[in-house]
């Protein structure tokens, strides 16, 4: 018999309570015991994003929430700012070439933040750019933007702030109004604790009056429908009013412990992976580690992979690295439903694998030094 841990970067593991949710008998989505939930839910989503702003809900993963915060605000041939620091981040240029948009990618070395000023005067040098698209969290290397710094000189401009919180939301802090950010997305098999399935789109009133423009052709993500539905606590299409069922009792549990303590306990979890790994005498990938996940490097000559294989054998699955990260890194997260006894599980994991690999390390030196910390 064996049993299974998701340490992955998404989807996470999901709590009984929400799996108890999804169990219940479906019902018909056009009803008024469906925009009843959905008022509920749409209500009790904006403390998480920690905004005012209209909240959209599409049936999508996160990368539907990244395309419709493009579409429904651009016109062809307009130019914008994409930072790429990784994977995430390069998919913000991949959606602008397919919708003729032009954009400059500020490309930042992996495992590195951008330089809020450095984007000051870029877009000082081109006062044309429309909007700016970052991460909240890279999710391919591990890091953590500065959005308040980045939020503040977007907001001395006319462009919007566009960020993807897909897999940061809930995990690493982003205050969405405070940091002016005007079009944040997010997913819900992350930090939110539910199956994939869903993606959200918050937008301020300054990218409202740019999605008045808009030129791009749009029609499943459109923000002016959704929103217009919204309004009447409903969907322009067929929701998966299941899963947001169930993002309403993750939502409560959520709620219950508040936004900020949940904050601060996958702040916890992840300085314990970082204690640990580092005791191993593994080093972090990021040089502005995330919440969200960890990053690992491994020594040189070492491919990850095999790392990884073992993990895997033992039920415990973590995330490889890409591109040109591939066989030198692999990723843990304590996401969401995560607690002290997953760190302690996952460094053992990692002990087990490094001992069947041969690899040299001080047996117990991780799961202690992760314990330390988490005793504080």
């Amino acid at each position: 018999m064996k049993k299974e841990y998701l340490y992955t970067p998404g989807p996470v593991s999901v709590p009984p309570e929400v799996l108890l949710k999804l169990a219940e008998p479906i019902y018909h989505h056009r009803s008024k015991r469906f925009q009843n939930m959905f008022a509920a839910v749409n209500e009790k989503l904006h403390p998480v994003f920690k905004t005012a702003n209209d909240i959209l809900t599409f049936t999508s993963s996160g990368t539907g929430a990244m395309e419709a915060s493009m579409v429904n605000f651009l016109s062809p041939g307009d130019k914008v700012l994409c930072i790429n620091g990784g994977k995430f981040g390069e998919r913000w240029g991949k959606i602008a070439k397919a919708y003729g948009v032009q954009y400059h990618e500020m490309m930042i070395e992996w495992g590195t933040a951008p330089d809020a000023q450095a984007v000051a005067a870029l877009l000082k040098q081109d006062p044309s750019i429309k909007a700016v698209y970052t991460e909240l969290v890279e999710t391919s290397t591990g890091t953590v933007f500065d959005i308040a710094a980045l939020g503040k000189v977007v907001a001395a401009t006319d462009a919007i702030l566009v960020v993807d919180a897909v897999s940061g939301m809930a995990a690493d802090d982003i205050c969405t109004d405070a940091w002016h950010v005007d079009v944040c997305v997010a997913g819900s098999q992350k930090a939110l604790m539910i199956p994939p399935g869903l993606s959200f789109m918050s937008v301020s009133e300054k990218a409202w009056k740019l999605a008045a423009t808009s030129k791009l052709p749009k029609f499943y993500f459109n923000a002016t429908a959704a929103r217009a539905a919204l309004s009447k606590n409903d969907t322009p299409f067929t929701p998966a009013h299941t899963l947001i069922g169930a993002l309403g009792t993750s939502l409560d549990m959520i709620l219950a412990d508040g936004i900020d303590a949940v904050l601060a306990r996958h702040a916890r979890l992840a300085q314990s992976v970082r204690a640990g790994v580092q005791a191993l005498g593994l080093t972090l990938y990021s040089q502005r580690p995330a919440n969200a996940l960890t990053a690992i490097t491994v020594a040189a000559g070492v491919d990850a992979g095999t790392i990884i294989s073992a993990m895997k054998e033992d039920g415990i699955f973590v995330a490889e690295g890409q591109d040109a990260a591939k066989g030198r890194i692999f990723r843990v997260a304590m996401m969401g439903y995560a607690v002290d006894a997953d760190v302690v599980n996952a460094l053992a994991g990692i002990e087990r694998a490094m001992k069947k690999l041969g690899l040299p390390f001080t047996p117990g030196a991780g799961v202690c030094a992760a314990q330390k910390a988490l005793l504080g």
